[in-house]
This record gives structure tokens, C-alpha cells and sequence, in this order.
């Protein structure tokens, strides 16, 4: 399974015609940044800019879910991705977003995708080119989808897994609002964690420099949360954005990579008939 793609490695192959390079930038509700914008003012070469919205169910009232196959292959034609493309998808903070888009094409059954280690900052840090302003768009593709259901739960499986335990829970949030300690970014949402949930936030898996950690110390983390070769682990976080960091470190470390909660906490928390715990 691809997972990561070195700066060195995408500047080599960003000008090949079968390479597309998706900026995934994403921004959470009380963060004060606009991502379409900051892509306007710099982004590597060549690269389209991929608003996660586009790309969900504009059916839910939660925020970007899972798209239906059909809308997820119309959307990704329409961008220039077709079956045999080669997938590469950054985001402006490092490693925060890109992996939800990865773990969409995984989902629908295109494997050739990898997530820039160290997204944007390690490649400006290397000063590495750069450009500004709107990408040309690439030629429309013919994209077939092919869901790997397994892959994702819903509310009503994680509610299952409460009485069976048969999934260990993995959640990429902060400890302070696994805790409930700390406020929800989103208006309305009760603070705290699913009943028999582990707290691994997603920064845990990465360096300073904004690069995922190595295989084996990634296992260490894992193994420490109770992650084992035969575990099945299902990774979730506030809206199913950085719960795919988890999934993407699960595959990295050559663990099993489970499946992820779409709903998250948007669902769980948002709702009022869900348990939860306020235990660390």
C-alpha cells in the first residue's frame, strides 16, 4: 500500500503527464485562515487546488462525508484523474488534511496515491519553485469507482462496537478534547470521548519538521494505544479529517489499517443520544 511520496522524489516526477498534484488544504471552523486563497498566493508547480466540500455529500449535514461513487468519480473525471493516474496530494500545514483525500481514493479504489512528506513547509523550507495564481485546468478523464466498503463505519457500527469491542477505537484529537477539557471547534458539540476510545493525536505521529515518523517508531506509538498485527482499528477525530492521518500512519507502520469513522465527532458529539466519557 503507497503512503508517502519524498519532496525529492515529487519534484522529480511533478512535470510526468500521468502525475496530478492536488493541494488538500483544509481549515478548521475557528481557525482564521482561508486555504483557496493562501493556494492563490503559493503553491507547488502545476499543482490544482482540491477543496474537501467539493468532494463529500452535499446531502449530510455533517461536514464532508463520503460522497456516493458516483459523484466522487464525476468530481475526480472532471479534475483530469483518470484510472491510470498517479496521485499526490499535499496540504499547507504539513500533514493535516491530505490524508483524508488519500484515504477518498483508497475508499474508491485507486491505490496509486501518496501524501508529500512534509507537505508545503518542507517544500518551501527546501526552496523548492514554486508558483502563484489558478492552475490550468487538466484535460477531463474517465474515472471508475470501485468502493471498498470495509474501509469506512457508520454511527450505527460504532454504536454496535460499544457491546462487541471487537474494533479498538483511535482517536486523532487533541488529549484535551478527547478529555473534554477543551471546547469543540464547532458550535454545538458536546465535549468529550466514545465510551472505550484511545486518545493518539494525530501530531504524535509527526516530526518537527512536519514529516510522518518512520515505520518502526510509528508501531511504538501504535503498540502503546494496543494496536497489534491483528487488531482492527477504526480511527476517527472531530469531522474525519485527521482520523485519516492514523489510518495513513497505520499503513505506514505495515499495520492492519482498519477502518474510519466518516461521521466522527461531528456525528457522535453533535447528537444528544450518543454516550460519551469525560475521562482522559
Amino acid at each position: 500500500m503507497r503512503t508517502l511520496i519524498s519532496s525529492d522524489e515529487l519534484d522529480e516526477r511533478r512535470n510526468r503527464a500521468e502525475t496530478l498534484i492536488f493541494d488538500a488544504s483544509y481549515y478548521l471552523p475557528n481557525e482564521p485562515h482561508d486555504a483557496a486563497a493562501l493556494f492563490l498566493e503559493s503553491h507547488i508547480p502545476g499543482a490544482i487546488f482540491l477543496d474537501i466540500d467539493i468532494i463529500s455529500d452535499p446531502s449530510s449535514p455533517l461536514p464532508h462525508m463520503v460522497p456516493s461513487a458516483d459523484q466522487f468519480a464525476r468530481t475526480v473525471s472532471e479534475l483530469g484523474v483518470g484510472n491510470s493516474s498517479t496521485i499526490v496530494v499535499y496540504d499547507q500545514r504539513g500533514l493535516f488534511s491530505a490524508a483524508r483525500i488519500w484515504w477518498l481514493f483508497m475508499l474508491f479504489g485507486h491505490d496509486d496515491v501518496r501524501v508529500l512528506d512534509g507537505g508545503l513547509p518542507k517544500w518551501r523550507a527546501e526552496n523548492r519553485k514554486l508558483e502563484s495564481g489558478p492552475t490550468k485546468s487538466k484535460p477531463k478523464k474517465s474515472f471508475h469507482a470501485h468502493v471498498r466498503a470495509n474501509l469506512v463505519r457508520s454511527r450505527a457500527e460504532v454504536e454496535a462496537n460499544l457491546n462487541t469491542k471487537a474494533e479498538l477505537v483511535l482517536d486523532a484529537r487533541s488529549r484535551g478534547r478527547f478529555a473534554g477539557e477543551v471546547a469543540e471547534p464547532r458550535t454545538g458539540m458536546r465535549s468529550g470521548h466514545v465510551p472505550g476510545a484511545v486518545s493518539l493525536p494525530f501530531s504524535d505521529l509527526i516530526r518537527s519538521d512536519q514529516t510522518m515518523h518512520d515505520p518502526a517508531t510509528l508501531r511504538s506509538l501504535f503498540a502503546a494505544r494496543g494496536v497489534a498485527d491483528s487488531s482492527k482499528p477504526v480511527t476517527m477525530c472531530g469531522s474525519g479529517v485527521t482520523g485519516a492521518v492514523l489510518t495513513l500512519g497505520l499503513a505506514r507502520a505495515g499495520l492492519p489499517i482498519g477502518a474510519l469513522y466518516d461521521g466522527s465527532w461531528a456525528e457522535w458529539g453533535g447528537a444528544t443520544d450518543t454516550p460519551i466519557e469525560r475521562t482522559a
